[in-house]
């Protein structure tokens, strides 16, 4: 009985994992943010720097290929952006996810929000990637401050 109860309690241990696991569990890693875009900021369509803002996502997989169709990138405050068409990661690939308007490009690596306001805070933010399920795939916060020693406003992620 005894033995029972120690597996029964070895199981449960085994089954509990941290909330914060389950990003993990994603070959998809958020691997760095500019997030303060060089120059003044200007969210003009035509003339503004939102495209020079951007956040970095690459497919850590060894074999598999991604596609991004159906994630979403969202910030602290739930501004997002999905991506609605089919966009294939293949192992070791990135993409870089830009303000602006523009057309993405699967083979150049780009993908454009379509909208001309900034989404990451120059001082702080949090950046999520939600599987289309709805399941974290990874979360990065991130502060000037803290995180920012250079002052560039760009941010890689290990």
């Amino acid at each position: 009985m005894a033995a029972a109860l120690a597996a029964g309690a070895l199981t449960g241990a085994l089954v509990a994992t941290p909330a914060q696991a389950a990003e993990y569990s994603s070959a998809l890693k958020i691997t760095g943010v500019q997030y303060d875009a060089p120059g003044r900021d200007s969210n003009s369509c035509t003339t503004g720097n939102t495209k020079a803002e951007f956040v970095t996502i690459k497919n850590y997989a060894r074999t598999g290929r991604v596609n991004l169709k159906g994630y979403v990138v969202k910030d602290a405050v739930g501004n997002s952006y999905t991506f609605r068409a089919n966009h294939y990661l293949e192992p070791g690939d990135y993409v870089k996810l830009r303000g602006g308007r523009g057309t993405e490009s699967d083979s150049g690596n780009v993908a454009y929000r379509n909208n001309c306001n900034f989404i990451w805070n120059n001082d702080k933010d949090t950046i999520k990637l939600i599987k289309p399920g709805g399941a974290a795939a990874d979360t990065h916060s991130y502060t000037k401050s803290a995180n920012d020693r250079d002052g560039n406003g760009y941010i890689t992620f290990h």
